[in-house]
């Protein structure tokens, strides 16, 4: 088939290095976000599936939004088959979606109908899920509510960030896109509808839902950190100001700490919880740079008392 890949982020890099890779089909163009400022100097900067597809000589298309005349009529010239579409980021509209002749396949990081929305693995790990995947579908103009064409299943490892995470299901579902545009094409495969039972949505993550309660269960506190690393980052206050939590690990043999109070040791850092005490590992201070927790509460000098998130 002839392809227009849509994505945007780094994330999406490796399904589009599969559909080229695969040899199978053409990729004629890809469809990504304009550059966006970045780095302290806020140079404009292309997006990673943008540099990706210029290295592969293929043709970017960057629309400020995907129902502008011109990138529609440039998109009825290329006459795509079908356009697969890895975290994009706009929302496409009907006019859009009619274009190709087998339409727009999403390859969308959760088992659906769980986690529709922009932020899937982020809310599975923070609603403590233990097995979690990715699925392909076919986009409808509702929310992520597609047919779906088929799945692969990741568990969840005790220590996943939803950088981690997302990693292995970038080049999991790379697989699965480019297996899904082999079978549409040869007709081997069909898209069932998502049953009407299970489903739950995934917002995108807030800056306030990353703050950390520590009235919370311990699981509760690790669930947060490690679903919001690396964005938009877990944080809770210190005499004040900001402090992100990188890391930390819940200690169910350690108890006894009030929620928030700070518990210094030589090389270790506790923090009490609505249970039992986490310890903090890494830790940023506002303006700093990541850095052991031990070594930012020497540096901070933490007296008796003194608790987080007050």
């Amino acid at each position: 088939m002839k392809l227009v890949f849509a994505g945007t982020p780094e994330v999406a890099v490796p399904a589009l290095d599969a559909l080229i890779a695969s040899g199978r089909h053409e990729v004629a163009a890809v469809v990504t976000r304009p550059d966006a400022p970045a780095g302290r100097g806020r140079r404009l900067v292309a997006s990673p599936v943008a540099e990706r597809a210029e290295e592969a000589g293929i043709e970017v298309l960057k629309p400020a939004k995907p129902r502008d005349p011109d990138f529609l009529d440039r998109l009825r010239a290329i006459a795509p088959d079908c356009c697969p579409v890895v975290a994009y980021g706009a929302l496409l509209p009907k006019v859009a979606l009619d274009v190709p002749a087998r339409g727009w396949v999403n390859l969308h990081f959760s088992l659906l109908p769980a986690w529709r929305g922009a932020a899937p693995v982020q809310h599975a790990l923070m609603a403590g899920d233990e097995i979690t995947g990715a699925s392909t579908f076919l986009i409808e103009e509702g929310l992520d509510s597609g047919p779906v064409y088929g799945t692969v299943t990741e568990t969840v490892r005790p220590t996943d960030t939803s950088g981690d995470l997302l990693t292995r299901l970038a080049f999991a579902g790379s697989g699965l896109l480019a297996a899904t545009m082999d079978g549409i094409e040869d007709g081997t495969l069909d898209a069932v509808p998502q049953p009407a039972d299970g489903v739950s949505f995934a917002p995108k993550i807030t800056v306030e839902d990353a703050r950390i309660d520590w009235t919370a269960p311990a699981l509760r506190v690790d669930r947060v950190v490690r679903g919001c690393t690396p964005a938009p980052g877990a944080w809770t206050t210190f005499r004040g100001e900001r402090l992100k939590v990188v890391q930390a690990v819940p200690l169910p043999d350690r108890d006894g700490l009030a929620p928030g109070h700070l518990a210094p040791g030589k090389n270790n850092v506790y923090v009490g919880t609505g249970s039992y005490a986490v310890e903090l590992l890494w830790v940023q201070a506002q303006g700093k740079k990541p850095m052991r927790a031990a070594d930012w509460a020497r540096g901070v000098r933490i007296a008796e008392g003194e608790l987080l998130g007050a």
